[in-house]
């Protein structure tokens, strides 16, 4: 995994912390806090912050629909009414905030259709290291004839290890 000594001591550092709050916690999430999960050939994500959980959903739900909700007694079914009629705003009241190393042309495209605030490491005020997503000579494909943004037939060995030069 790409990820720094530095990093690693850090991650270390702040997963031995623990720490008291008064806030709604998820188990789930606290078990995963600040753990790096390997993307790709030298990527990552992790989980730095959340806030809210199933709870916020509902309460919000229900502070929305008031009465209608009567009719979805539990939190589950509540949830699950909300999921299927595309009742998407009250699921706004959880945030979860991750920490994400992948190859630009992969976020390019993520904040293309994002719903999320993204913050980015800057290659202007910032000197980057020399890497760079090299995909392995199986996954190596032309662009597709009828769709501009797919992906075609797979490349010949030849034109795999011309390219890889």
């Amino acid at each position: 995994m790409s990820m720094k000594n530095k990093e690693s001591k850090e991650i270390k550092n702040l997963r031995s912390k623990v720490k008291k709050t008064l806030r709604v916690t998820s188990s789930s999430l606290e078990s995963i806090i600040y753990k790096p999960f390997k993307v790709l050939d030298s990527g990552f994500i992790r989980v730095i912050d959340y806030m809210g959980d199933d709870t916020a959903i509902v309460q919000s739900a229900r502070v929305s629909y008031g009465e209608g909700t009567k009719k979805v007694s539990n939190d589950k079914g509540l949830i699950r009414y909300l999921m299927k009629n595309w009742h998407t705003t009250p699921f706004e009241m959880c945030e979860i905030k991750f920490h994400i190393k992948l190859p630009i042309f992969i976020a390019r495209q993520w904040i293309r259709h994002r719903t999320a605030n993204v913050n980015e490491y800057s290659a202007r005020y910032s000197i980057l290291d020399k890497e760079f997503y090299i995909p392995r000579p199986e996954h190596m494909s032309s662009q597709s004839t009828t769709n501009k943004q797919g992906r075609g037939n797979n490349l010949s060995k030849k034109d795999t290890e011309k390219f890889l030069k």
